[in-house]
């Protein structure tokens, strides 16, 4: 069936509908070797060879949507100029070419999404929906009020201001704190910088939480389906009302099937 070309690349993962506007009007989107420039050109990808910089574009029909517990050391990119291991290095046996949706850097563990419906991680993406994104941070020493305070109310960062965060105190002792932070916003290392802003040092940082999913019971390295609820329930931006941990006490996950 025939499609709009901006559609198409955005399903592909390729690019957002507007970047792929964009690609089309400065020339690089080609339809069977031919360039095409309009915005309303249309393609069949069952038929058609589609190439952006002369790379093929390739839509799965079957749509994927994974949940993986990113251990430390792998990165969220489909290639390495490093060679450090990448995150779908870990999907063995899923059969199906998937990228992040979003990231969590090399140092950083837990809940990260993977799909290979673009519309879809787009659309997690978009400023407008503003999903949670809880994480368990230990710090290095003990926590001061003040400095939970400034992270609930925004931080001065070199890209500008954070938006206020949801903070709480989960875990004390003389030489580890444990504190749980909520943001909407998905800036580079945004957690780790927000720490460092008020003079906390990060010694673990694990994301539990994303918008509706929780981690559970799921073990590092490895992965899970989502159920279409979950799907409709993300790309609705539904909101789940879960509060922050209480002061003093780990929240412990919530056993999920897989």
């Amino acid at each position: 069936m025939e499609e709009r070309l901006q559609k198409i690349l955005s399903q592909a993962g390729v690019a957002s509908r507007r970047e792929a506007e964009r690609m089309i009007t400065d020339g690089r989107v080609a339809v069977n070797g031919a360039s095409v420039t309009e915005l309303g050109a249309k393609a069949d990808p069952s038929r058609d060879t589609i190439t952006v910089d002369g790379k093929p574009v390739t839509v799965d029909e079957k749509r994927v949507y994974v949940l993986l517990n990113k251990p430390v050391g792998y990165v969220t990119t489909l290639k390495d100029p490093e060679g450090r291991p990448i995150v779908t290095d870990l999907l063995k046996g899923l059969g199906v070419r998937v990228f992040p949706v979003g990231r969590l850097d090399y140092n950083t563990e837990g809940l990260l999404l993977l799909t290979n419906d673009g519309e879809w991680a787009n659309r997690l993406a978009h400023p407008r929906h503003e999903v949670d994104k809880e994480y368990l941070v230990r710090i290095r020493g003990t926590v001061a009020r003040e400095q939970i305070v400034r992270l609930e109310q925004g931080v001065d960062l070199e890209d500008g201001k954070t938006a206020p965060a949801r903070v709480a105190l989960t875990k004390q002792s003389d030489n580890n704190t444990w504190i749980s932070i909520t943001i909407h916003e998905g800036r580079y290392r945004q957690v780790r910088r927000m720490c460092e802003a008020v003079s906390l040092s990060v010694v673990r940082l694990r994301r539990v939480r994303y918008g509706s999913l929780e981690l559970g019971e799921l073990k590092q390295g490895q992965y899970r389906h989502l159920t279409p609820a979950e799907v409709s329930a993300l790309a609705e931006g539904k909101k789940t009302g879960r509060r922050a941990p209480s002061a003093g006490r780990v929240p412990s996950p919530r056993p999920r099937k897989t």
